[in-house]
């Protein structure tokens, strides 16, 4: 019996076991192995990668970004638009077979987006190219679902059944994060773009008029959580050309860590200027913790 069939055979006998506190260590463990099979559908076959099917994208940049959804919402439109990376498109399903990847230039940060290949239902157990999929979108810091906003709520209901049941926790602060994104918002009417916009972790946008795009890059910022630090020379100006990015919350030591592994042994003190101090420049230690655009001059013992 392969695995498909025994979490077939799983889920019926959940679904025929009535309930109650008799039945529930049975329960419990009968939703152990269904975990444990899909987890096992989500490695991928040696088949798989022995053709090179191209989904193993080395990850790059200071974060990663996956585009899942259903075929043609417009991922591989929305890829070309906010990227210099061209993924064919086609008003006909199935267009991306492969995963492909892009690179966002924001706020100094290099976002790597990956426009993976359309989703279909059945994906978590293994239909089409599903299991692919979605072990890509567990690798990345923030998941885009991107829906097509004529098509009403069936895709997302269906497209969070699919992420939830292999484990991808949604709208969750580690270890992943997403959001949806409502594309084609100009063939349908004011009064539901006016709906889908006011719905909690959704942006509405339109590709084929290059609508909202601003608005979604300054929100998945915000999902991203990065903070950009310049750093600065004694008696020169700072570098502004070249950021560090690192996560909120970073502090000096975490700065240190980025620009040398044996900086933070040989540090004495910094001076920062930004919104993280009370006044600038202010000296400050290792625990300081570090804010969007500040700047900062290590000096060593």
């Amino acid at each position: 019996m392969g695995i498909l069939e025994k979490i077939s055979e799983i889920e019926k006998e959940i679904a025929r076991t009535q309930k109650n506190k008799a039945t529930e260590y049975h329960l419990g463990l009968l939703k152990a192995k269904l975990a444990k099979y899909r987890a096992q559908l989500l490695e991928p076959s040696k088949s798989a990668s022995s053709k090179g099917e191209g989904f193993d994208v080395m990850k790059s940049g200071d974060a990663r970004v996956a585009l899942i959804g259903f075929p043609s919402v417009g991922k591989s439109t929305f890829l070309s638009l906010m990227t210099s990376t061209a993924s064919e498109a086609a008003s006909y399903e199935f267009t991306t077979l492969t995963c492909i990847p892009g690179v966002i230039e924001y706020k100094g940060a290099n976002i790597q987006l990956l426009d993976l290949p359309g989703i279909i239902e059945g994906a978590a157990q293994g239909k089409g190219r599903g299991r692919q999929v979605i072990a890509v979108a567990r690798t990345a810091d923030v998941v885009i679902m991107m829906l097509d906003a004529t098509k009403g709520e069936v895709q997302r209901s269906l497209l969070e059944k699919e992420l939830e049941s292999v484990g991808i926790r949604l709208n969750k602060h580690k270890p992943n994060i997403y959001f949806k994104v409502y594309n084609k918002i100009d063939q349908i009417s004011m009064e539901e773009v006016d709906r889908l916009a006011r719905k909690p972790d959704s942006v509405v946008i339109s590709c084929g008029m290059k609508l909202n795009l601003d608005y979604l890059l300054e929100v998945l910022w915000e999902y991203l959580a990065l903070t950009c630090i310049y750093t600065k020379k004694r008696g020169q100006r700072p570098d502004f050309t070249d950021a560090i990015i690192l996560r909120k919350g970073a502090s000096v030591e975490h700065v240190c860590h980025r620009i040398h592994r044996s900086l933070a042994s040989q540090f004495k003190y910094a001076l920062v200027w930004g919104t993280s101090t009370k006044y600038s420049p202010q000296r400050v230690g290792l625990t300081h913790t570090m804010e969007h655009e500040d700047v900062i001059q290590i000096v060593k013992k």
